[in-house]
């Protein structure tokens, strides 16, 4: 019997992991559970959350600084949805932009 408890606690330790957690619902300890959703981030979000539930990952990503699209895709990956949703993003969110040019004449 104690062999059977001890094999039901591992699989629920281990569920969260893979079982989806919506933003609008999560607390700040089961945010942290996410790989890379640290004690800022998650308090981040929980005070932007105050205001009014997220509507979409766009909204998050408006509301919430630090929080980018090549993160997002990794959070979601994790499990994270927001408003039910996975993130979604397109193949331009996640091309990292590139530093304007300057001529070196500029300004001569």
């Amino acid at each position: 019997m104690k062999s059977i408890n001890l094999s039901v606690l591992l699989a629920a330790a281990c569920f969260p992991a893979f079982a989806a957690l919506d933003i609008n619902r999560a607390s700040q300890a089961e945010l942290e559970t996410l790989r890379g959703l640290g004690p800022q981030l998650s308090t981040r979000i929980l005070t932007a959350r105050e205001a009014r539930p997220f509507s979409d990952w766009d909204d998050l990503r408006r509301r919430v600084t630090g929080l980018g699209p090549a993160q997002s895709a990794r959070l979601s990956r994790e499990g994270l949805t927001v408003a039910g949703a996975a993130f979604a993003a397109t193949d331009s969110m996640l091309t990292p932009r590139k530093a304007p040019r300057t001529s070196s004449t500029e300004g001569r």
